[in-house]
């Protein structure tokens, strides 16, 4: 299908039986949008690109200087080319012009008998009327077809084709992984060639053989449809069809994602029996190969997506956030499984990278949820994430799903709100926690620090936070008084009943070390319950 004019069209119309192209050869593909007849020598802020002139000749009256400085307005103005009548005003074009038009593939024509312009743009102004007209119409069968296509087509490569054989122009499609799809399909050399030429004509300013659009799935880019044409420039109506074919694609690309979580859906049971310890190394294999053949893991890890128990939640809305969290992280070298459970999703994130960077990818992927969620608010505003110990051996996952799950009760017992969310980095918390679960660990901090305690409680004198402050800066008074907002007498009178309380040897480093733990002990046990401690009572 033609959508498009260009000056070779033109000039097959009537009214233009007697001319001559006496330059710009190369330039008659040119595109042509509109007619304009110009008898003005200052021409450069009246168009807008596309136009073909028509002219006397009258605005330079033999002036070769005003004709060669209207022949390059119109060229920086991206006419479509100039149309001069021969025998009133003009009767010879200089060499100077011709040379000029031909340097830049710009058309020059000749009227060798007199011709009537307004008939002339009647006709053309016409006939780009009706292909608008056309246009449309196109466009709407176009999207119509593409419509019914979706109903049965099963791969997305029935799209590009669709694309390729409606504009007969090359089609790529370069997906957020970097794979490559070529429609019609090239050898590798003359893939290679072709994707360096795409990406020189992108660094230019002006560029019409090529067009381009992002393929969006949940606000993300998911892909990027490329079109390119070496004999053409590529117009409006090209880029009309590209984006309807875009849109296309996301549906398809959606449809398919969201058939491939209803799969996995069912998979729950099985995988919840494999987070329960309960399969062996060959059937966790046989699993993964069946459902994901490409996949290679060397490695896995659980992460806890907590759910907001205020709010209620449809399968539509779960189904959403697994398929958020599988296209940000598979990007970062993971294969996701998923399954929900008691107001958690949870997520075995299977590693094809090197295992060494696995932290730092996910810690990217995470970063990468925060900053989209503070634009689209697609998932909840605050991301409680647990993530569990990294295990190399798949059937050990239950040992990466219980440290994931302590993850989650340690960030809630942190006063601090500790903006981390691996089970690595939760260090002496894991201890105390440990502790707590098979002691009296409110008996061992009161033990260590009831008579502070009391104190404050009498006296307010803030001596739990000083001494918090005392140890963090290693005895430094200077550091601490400084971080205290407070002069060093204060200090120094603080630090006097800290040794009263505690005996004089509170920082020699084995009790210092203890009384540091039952700090951390204090205020974990304190952000748990929410009720003072300090009373035995």
């Amino acid at each position: 299908m033609k959508s498009y004019l260009t000056v070779k069209d033109i000039l097959q119309r009537k009214h233009f039986d007697h001319i001559e192209v006496i330059a710009g050869t190369e330039g008659l593909n040119r595109l042509v949008k509109w007619v304009h007849v110009v008898e003005v020598t200052n021409i450069r802020n009246l168009l807008n690109g596309y136009e073909l002139i028509l002219t006397t000749g009258v605005a330079w009256r033999e002036n070769k200087d005003s004709f060669i400085s209207i022949v390059h307005q119109l060229i920086d103005s991206q006419a479509a080319g100039l149309c001069i009548e021969i025998g009133t005003y003009t009767s010879l074009i200089p060499q100077e012009i011709i040379d000029i038009a031909n340097k830049f593939h710009f058309p020059v024509i000749l009227f060798h008998k007199e011709v009537p312009f307004v008939a002339i743009t009647q006709d053309i102004h016409t006939l780009l009327i009706n292909q608008q007209y056309r246009i449309i119409s196109d466009l709407e069968e176009y999207s119509q077809s593409l419509n019914k296509k979706l109903l049965k087509i099963e791969h997305y490569n029935d799209i590009l084709k669709c694309i390729q054989h409606y504009l007969h122009v090359q089609v790529i499609i370069h997906f957020s992984n970097n794979d490559f799809q070529f429609t019609p399909e090239m050898n590798e050399h003359d893939k290679h060639i072709l994707l360096e030429k795409i990406e020189g004509l992108q660094a230019q300013e002006n560029f019409t053989s090529i067009a381009s659009i992002p393929i969006q799935l949940l606000g993300d880019d998911y892909a990027e449809l490329i079109i390119f044409s070496a004999n053409r420039s590529l117009t409006e109506f090209d880029q009309l069809i590209l984006d309807r074919t875009a849109t296309a694609l996301a549906q398809f690309f959606l449809r398919e994602l969201y058939v491939e979580e209803k799969r996995r859906v069912e998979e729950a049971e099985w995988l919840n029996s494999w987070l329960l310890g309960e399969q062996s190394e060959d059937s966790i294999k046989e699993f993964i190969t069946f459902h994901s053949p490409a996949v290679k893991p060397i490695g896995a890890v659980v992460c806890l997506y907590q759910l907001d128990s205020n709010r209620t939640y449809t399968s539509l809305d779960l189904t959403y956030m697994k398929i958020y969290f599988r296209s940000i992280f598979e990007q970062k070298g993971f294969t996701l499984f998923a399954i929900e459970k008691r107001n958690t999703i949870i997520f075995i994130f299977l590693n094809e990278r090197t295992p060494s960077t696995w932290k730092i990818r996910i810690e990217e992927g995470i970063s990468r949820l925060k900053s989209s969620e503070s634009q689209s608010g697609k998932l909840q505003e605050n991301l409680v994430i647990g993530i569990g110990k990294y295990v190399e051996q798949l059937s050990t996952i239950h040992k990466s799903y219980q440290t994931a799950a302590e993850t989650l009760r340690i960030q809630r017992k942190l006063s601090n709100k500790q903006d981390t969310h691996f089970y690595d980095d939760l260090h002496i918390f894991r201890l105390i926690s440990q502790i707590n679960h098979h002691l009296d660990l409110k008996e061992m901090v009161l033990e260590y620090l009831e008579p502070v305690f009391a104190y404050d409680k009498k006296y307010n004198g803030k001596l739990i936070e000083t001494l918090k402050i005392y140890l963090s800066c290693n005895g430094s008074k200077q550091e601490t008084a400084k971080k205290l907002y407070i002069v060093r007498q204060t200090l120094y009178h603080r630090i006097e009943k800290l040794e009263k309380l505690l005996g004089d040897d509170f920082m020699n480093p084995e009790k210092r070390l203890a009384i540091e733990f039952m700090i951390l002990a204090y205020e974990f046990l304190e952000s748990s319950n929410r009720v003072g401690m300090i009373n035995r009572d």
